[in-house]
């Protein structure tokens, strides 16, 4: 059978677990379940194109556990849970999450956010695009290497996540442009701008700082246009 993409479910609940695989095998997604942070740290391999995650888990917390897989993959991370409070949600993507998706959902919205994010990490990795002649951005200092899908700082390889990459090569594709944070979510999430999806941007544009400024505190290359948006010098 064809498998649209291999996906680690890490919940708790095993009626949880039942219910998204139930849903993601229906859609030809080749699932495995784990219900502990350490089993799913002994389960994963690069062969998974998604990790869905619970925050309250056994032993490491969902977030614990996020910073762990962010050590070792670039895998998208979809935190699956109950709590929605606006910090739980700057705080998965602070420690790696790639989306953020709160108890009870309704099956549409967890396929669309599978399926946006496996799509994007499919391009990200280079699987879907053709080989040809390398194609460059680069801006102070920072060099993105488009057909590699990677990005360097003084020839130093950086390791971002699939969102901050997506960003980062928006924004250098255009520098000096300035973008919006409405035109950011848009262009990188492939859905319409709501306005709590602000602090998700400036999270991953803090994110993005830490990486490629010498000084996040201080930008010189990320910068922003107070109540206008961010741009690449």
């Amino acid at each position: 059978m064809y498998h649209s993409g291999k996906v680690l479910i890490v919940d708790d609940d095993p009626e949880i677990r039942s219910v998204v695989r139930i849903l993601l095998t229906s859609e030809n997604f080749e699932v495995e379940e784990a219900s502990s942070s350490d089993e799913a740290l002994k389960m994963l391999t690069p062969e998974f194109c998604l990790v869905i995650l619970d925050i309250m888990l056994p032993g490491l917390s969902g977030y614990e556990l996020c910073q762990k897989i962010r050590e070792i993959y670039n895998v998208p991370i979809l935190f699956l849970s109950a709590k929605s409070q606006s910090s739980d949600l700057l705080m998965g993507y602070s420690v790696g999450g790639d989306d953020y998706l709160c108890k009870p959902f309704s099956y549409p919205e967890l396929l669309a956010r599978v399926k946006g994010l496996i799509r994007r990490y499919e391009v990200y990795q280079g699987r879907n695009i053709p080989v040809k002649k390398a194609e460059y951005l680069e801006c102070s200092g920072i060099k993105l290497d488009k057909r590699q899908n990677s990005v360097y700082k003084y020839d130093e390889k950086l390791n971002l996540t699939d969102t901050e990459y997506q960003i980062l090569k928006l924004m250098m594709a255009y520098p000096g442009r300035l973008f919006s944070i409405e035109s950011i979510y848009e262009q990188v999430w492939k859905e319409p701008y709501m306005v709590d999806a602000r602090n998700s941007v400036m999270v991953f544009i803090r994110k993005i700082r830490e990486k490629i400024e010498d000084d996040p505190r201080h930008p010189e290359i990320l910068l922003t246009e107070w109540g206008k948006g961010y741009r690449i010098v």
